[in-house]
């Protein structure tokens, strides 16, 4: 028979190095409670682990799409806001001009209902968002929309020197009480239609672009979620408001006015129609949106199943490995300060 000698050291070396042991599978075990999903992947799941991670790469795709989504969606709403605003403005410089036309309103009103649309129009197409300019197209850091009440305005210093080259005088000179409406019929056609409806306008108006943002609101769909403040609508309001303000605040005879009140008219109910069509299509992509993003989640519900389905550990039996290994370790522990205060002394 061999002897073995056992000493109180070696016991307690054991002792502490299942300590160890047993506080490392503690960690793990906390963490797969707290998770539900097994520490380490690869060790539990093997040749398994590689769909594992191909289903969690699809699923972060998956989110950030839904996180953009919701940006984009904020941007939609935040436009047709602004688009809503616009008509409403617009919407109150025709009734100023329908009563300018039937001679019911003083010019000074008139001109003022010119300039407020018109300082709408800067204000709402200026807005932005999160740093970025709504209406600026692809150019979201740069302001789309000169002021024109601004005295420095590229836009009013076009329209002055296009009145003075047209005419010969300017606009509050004495002689264009003379203008009929045959002249100045002629001028907004030939002259003012192109600083807005042709290249004047990104000339001596816009910095937008006319490209606009294009977003990926699904893996396989994408569409445009931003207006430029190109939009001939909008166009078409700057118009109506620039002659406004211009034709009644200046010499014209009331022949003229009239004329101008009549163009301008004309021009803000067609903005007000083009508008409301835009309006439309930008309600179409905020469904759009709300339908990719209602897609998408149910495939991350999908995605979220097979990973929990692959990855994820019975919760119950997780609790139970948990209180197990703590009950062993305050047993452990208990018992390694025992083994320590043993000595030969107390038997002596």
């Amino acid at each position: 028979m061999k002897a073995v000698s056992v000493s109180s050291a070696a016991i307690s070396n054991a002792m502490r190095y299942s300590q160890t042991r047993m506080q490392v599978d503690l960690v793990k075990a906390q963490k797969e409670l707290d998770s539900g999903k097994v520490a380490d992947t690869g060790l539990a799941l093997g040749a398994r682990s590689a769909q594992a991670v191909n289903f969690q790469r699809d699923l972060d795709r998956l989110n950030a799409i839904v996180d953009s989504n919701a940006l984009v969606a904020a941007r939609l709403k935040s436009t047709q806001d602004s688009l809503g605003q616009i008509v409403s403005a617009t919407q109150s410089l025709v009734n100023a001009l329908t009563v300018a036309v039937a001679g019911d309103a003083p010019d000074s009103v008139t001109a003022k209902s010119g300039s407020t649309a018109l300082q709408s129009l800067a204000t709402v197409l200026n807005a932005s968002m999160n740093g970025e300019y709504l209406f600026a197209g692809t150019n979201t850091d740069v302001r789309p929309l000169d002021d024109y009440m601004s005295p420095s305005s590229p836009a009013r210093a076009a329209f002055d020197a296009a009145f003075l080259s047209h005419f010969g005088f300017a606009k509050d000179d004495p002689a264009a009480a003379g203008i009929t409406a045959a002249g100045i019929g002629t001028f907004m056609s030939a002259v003012v239609e192109p600083q807005f409806l042709g290249a004047g306008w990104e000339a001596n108006w816009s910095n937008a672009t006319d490209q606009t943002i294009v977003s990926r609101i699904a893996l396989n769909e994408t569409t445009q979620t931003s207006v430029s403040a190109n939009n001939e609508g909008l166009r078409k309001v700057a118009m109506a408001a620039t002659l406004a303000f211009e034709a009644f605040s200046g010499n014209l005879s009331e022949e003229a006015r009239k004329a101008v009140a009549q163009r301008a008219q004309a021009l803000a109910g067609e903005a007000v129609a083009d508008l409301g069509q835009l309006q439309s299509q930008t309600g179409i992509i905020q469904n759009r949106v709300s339908d990719a993003s209602t897609r998408i989640n149910t495939q991350i519900d999908l995605f979220e199943k097979h990973i929990l389905d692959l990855e994820g550990v019975d919760p119950y039996e997780a609790a139970n490995r948990v209180n197990d290994l703590m009950s062993h370790i305050q047993t452990s522990f208990a018992l390694t300060a025992r083994i320590q205060q043993l000595s030969l002394l107390n038997y002596l």
